[in-house]
């Protein structure tokens, strides 16, 4: 069997050296990359497409690291991103699974449940610390969200996707540089909590944006 491939990005050094050891010391996983910020998180996900990115919740950049989990999937559709962090909150939780993680693991517990988030995530498949369960499931749910929610510009941005035109398309009609595209596009997922264009379009679709005239 391949091995999983796998990108860890930490902002501090000695952790994310530790994580890589770690990881790398697993049968069946390589670990192909380490990033020390969002900016070259993102250009390591699009330079080596690793099946899972273990990706800490607080790094600098010039997006935060959840706007860029739904941004990892526009970049590397088969990348599946567990969030390695210390903050215990589930509403953060809930946040980072909105976005499209597939794993949350606390750091305090990284040596016993970092390998088998990993693994599972590499299957499509999600964890959890179990600690953080229970609380999760005790928050109230939160509704979907709204078109008012969104900008003029993500509108657009959103009927254009819905309709089919590709980042660099809808760059060329709005005016925007490619790379804004994908900005917008990511808030779109984050704010949606869709990550595929099937879900947009069909969020579209329901919420009568693509018919004439909507505002």
């Amino acid at each position: 069997m391949a091995s999983i491939r796998i990108v860890v990005a930490d902002d501090h050094s000695v952790v994310r050296s530790g994580l890589a050891l770690l990881l790398g010391n697993e049968d069946g996983i390589e670990v192909v990359a380490q990033t020390g910020d969002v900016d070259a998180t993102l250009r390591a996900v699009l330079g080596h497409k690793p099946a899972v990115l273990v990706l800490d919740l607080n790094m600098p950049g010039t997006t935060t690291s959840l706007e860029a989990i739904p941004e990892v999937r526009v970049r590397s559709a088969e990348t599946a991103t567990v969030v390695l962090t210390m903050q215990d909150d589930p509403e953060w939780v809930s946040r980072a699974m909105r976005a499209g993680a597939l794993g949350y693991v606390l750091k305090e517990s990284a040596d016993t449940e970092l390998v088998d988030a990993v693994r599972r995530a590499a299957q499509g498949q999600t964890y959890l610390t179990p600690s953080l369960g229970a609380r999760l499931l005790a928050m109230p749910e939160t509704p979907a969200g709204d078109p008012d929610d969104l900008s003029a510009r993500e509108l657009d941005v959103l009927r254009l996707i819905a309709l089919g035109h590709t980042n660099a398309e809808i760059g060329e009609q709005l005016f925007l540089s490619v790379r804004t595209v994908e900005t917008h596009r990511a808030h779109l997922q984050q704010k949606l909590r869709r990550t595929t264009r099937a879900e947009l379009v069909r969020y579209a679709l329901d919420r009568g944006l693509l018919e004439s005239g909507a505002a």
